[in-house]
């Protein structure tokens, strides 16, 4: 009674909540395998290789790119991330969700993927724009020059809205942790998602087929 392993993509303007809400879910869902990306980017205090992201110099990422081992990969903030394509599939392939942090462009390329069929996607939108910058300063992990830039781009980010299959709009961590499990739960149970179905029918008509011929005896 295996299912295929989901493909779980939060996207939102940087300062939204996607992160925290991913946290959440693994710890909601100690199944879920949180897809850890690659990045050219410099680790932050605290960050490990290998668990936060792979951090890989921008040669070793583009040898990856041409080497077609990446599932999706984009540009941002000078930096480039992306998705080691290896790994989703196997989790995938073996009923395993694999829960994805990535911005738009990430969440676009997986969905025009082989994959495609088992995806489903969540973008996450702030209450408002002061509470967005509000958030980014709270963390206190990026200067103003960055904080600016993640201002200028959040515009264009949540104009990618109306492309995934969820939206919800983050004014209290617990209500949308709520959401996100409720809709985790619903596409997991949806009858396409599980292939073994069509044989539990077959023997349940079997079943009625039996009882018949033992009542024609």
């Amino acid at each position: 009674m295996q299912r295929r392993g989901l493909l779980i993509i939060l996207s939102s303007p940087s300062g939204a909540g996607k992160s925290t809400l991913a946290r959440r879910l693994m710890a909601w869902d100690d199944t879920l395998r949180f897809s850890v990306s690659a990045t050219t980017r410099p680790p932050r205090s605290g960050e490990r290789d290998g668990v936060e992201y792979f951090f890989r110099s921008r040669a070793e990422f583009e040898a990856m790119v041409a080497g077609d081992e990446m599932l999706e990969h984009a540009e941002v903030f000078g930096n480039f991330y992306g998705t080691p394509k290896a790994p989703v599939e196997a989790a995938a392939a073996e009923g395993r969700d694999t829960l994805f942090d990535i911005d738009w462009q990430g969440g676009q390329q997986i969905r025009r993927s082989a994959l495609a069929k088992d995806v489903v996607s969540v973008f996450i939108l702030p209450p408002s724009i002061a509470e967005l910058e509000a958030r980014l300063r709270k963390r206190a992990q990026d200067s103003e020059e960055v904080i600016a830039g993640r201002m200028r781009k959040s515009r264009d980010e949540i104009s990618h809205w109306a492309e995934y299959d969820y939206v919800l709009v983050n004014r209290d961590l617990d209500e949308t942790e709520a959401r996100l499990r409720t809709i985790l739960e619903g596409e997991r149970a949806r009858a396409d998602r599980q292939p073994w179905l069509n044989d539990f029918v077959r023997g349940l008509n079997a079943e009625y087929d039996a009882r018949q011929k033992g009542e024609k005896a």
